[in-house]
């Protein structure tokens, strides 16, 4: 199978670089192009909010104009450091000769992954999975099993592994 538009889920996690590292050699190798795109959550956006009802009329910026305009400067910090992050990586990528492009965007990541790659008509969408299983995974989410169940195209998911512990080996004496 041929992959020449890669999308490639960035995120914050230790994994990414692994994820990154990934599909750009898969790039490499097939003389495909990337797509790299981050999710700002609306769940990490909403812990610095005010909650107040939309239906009412009212508006952050009408309770408390202090308090939007701080939300306001977070929400632009989060937006500059994930540009920040998907420059660096765009300017790897480019350096290297694939041809790379990226955005973001605010809301479910998973969500917005599989449109992106519906729109952006992505061959195979490379991310990583932080291994929530069980009630952890019933109550937060995952991302992955998301994008598994609704991508229009290939997926490869890679596994964040934790340093297993070793045991001392003991000397027969």
């Amino acid at each position: 199978m041929s992959f020449l538009k890669i999308l490639v889920a960035i995120d914050n996690s230790p994994l990414c670089q692994p994820v990154f590292a990934e599909a750009l050699e898969l790039a490499q190798s097939k003389g495909a192009q990337l797509m790299l795109l981050h999710c700002l959550s609306t769940d990490v956006l909403s812990e610095t909010s005010v909650p107040m009802s939309v239906e009412l009329g009212l508006y952050p910026q009408m309770i408390n104009p202090a308090t939007y305009e701080t939300q306001q400067v977070i929400m632009e910090q989060q937006i500059e450091q994930a540009l920040n992050l998907l420059r660096s990586y765009c300017q790897t990528a480019t350096s290297q000769g694939v041809p790379t492009e990226f955005d973001y965007k605010v809301g479910d990541p998973g969500q917005w992954i599989c449109q992106m790659a519906q729109n952006w008509g992505a061959d195979l969408i490379v991310m990583g999975r932080r291994g929530r299983t069980g009630l952890t995974e019933a109550l937060l989410g995952s991302v992955s099993n998301h994008v598994l169940h609704h991508a229009p195209c290939s997926l490869l998911v890679m596994q964040d592994l934790k340093p297993q512990e070793t045991t001392p080996v003991s000397s027969g004496s």
